[in-house]
């Protein structure tokens, strides 16, 4: 190789490298603002269209510890209705529901008409943490890898959209959230014991994670990977694919006119010193 070539060789690696880093570049507070405003307007227009079309619509939030699941999940319900975008984070199954058919507690979840549920993790549960931790046996884990496609085809053909999220963060970044639980107080309820025996385990999980994506990653039920390192970027993408995902239109909003306040007839108000009020400490 000429020195010519060989420099325009370097050249190109080195713009391909630039390139590769500008894609983490942090994104600045005004612009994620901007944009997140942008995609909670358009959320608000897709909620309006599953009411009126009477769509149901679940929406799996999986991925490690930390991943940043939770963030999404409340920016996208932040400005929604919660009669009808409802959130979905099971705790761990009473002594009853460990003697049911695995899906069914998840099962009196699904939506009905005009609904969309977000989970919170999901029946995949059994796929990693209860793979992991050995909360499932051999035979149990083996039949919910055979099952699930066929569970998800299943409700996808009763009419429901199943859209899956795989939040995925580097060992690095979670290392960092997790430190950063611990010493805020208003985010330490976040990091469990179970969080801290996954961090001993992060190789078993990915590999859990693999056998998953090769069992249930069907063109019938995709998983869609959300890159996580960048907490900023990874709400908007994930928010901006799902709209882009569930085809819906602009429908026209109804013009509200505020009626005139009734006058006051032999009304008169108690005095206040009957009544307890919340000091006014601020």
């Amino acid at each position: 190789m000429g020195n010519k070539e060989h420099n325009g060789k370097v050249a190109e690696l080195k713009k391909s490298e630039k390139k590769d880093k500008s894609k983490f570049k942090k994104l600045s507070k005004k612009k994620y603002e901007k944009e997140l405003a942008e995609l909670q307007i358009e959320l608000v227009k897709l909620q309006r269209w599953v009411q009126q079309k009477g769509l149901k619509v679940v929406v799996l939030f999986e991925g490690r510890d930390a991943a940043g699941k939770g963030g999404v999940i409340k920016r996208i319900s932040d400005t929604l209705n919660p009669r009808v975008c409802k959130i979905v984070a099971l705790g761990k199954p009473s002594d009853r529901e460990k003697t049911q058919w695995y899906f069914q507690r998840y099962v009196a979840h699904l939506p009905a008409a005009g609904e969309i549920i977000l989970f919170d993790r999901s029946w995949y549960n059994r796929a990693g943490v209860e793979k992991v931790m050995g909360f499932c046996t051999y035979d149990e884990y083996n039949e919910f890898m055979r099952s699930c496609p066929q569970f998800e085809m299943m409700i996808q053909r009763s009419g429901i959209i199943l859209i899956k999220y795989w939040f995925s963060v580097s060992d690095d970044e979670q290392e960092k959230r997790f430190r950063q639980r611990i010493t805020n107080p208003t985010k330490r309820w976040k990091i469990s014991p179970m969080d801290l025996q996954a961090r001993e385990k992060w190789v078993d999980y990915s590999r859990a994670k693999d056998d998953m994506f090769a069992a249930t990653d069907i063109p019938e039920s995709p998983w869609n990977v959300v890159e996580a390192d960048d907490k900023r970027r990874a709400r908007l993408n994930c928010i901006s694919h799902l709209l882009n995902t569930i085809p819906y239109e602009d429908l026209p909003v109804e013009k509200i006119e505020l009626p005139p306040r009734q006058t006051a007839i032999d009304y008169e108000r108690p005095p206040m010193n009957t009544q307890s009020f919340v000091p006014t400490k601020y």
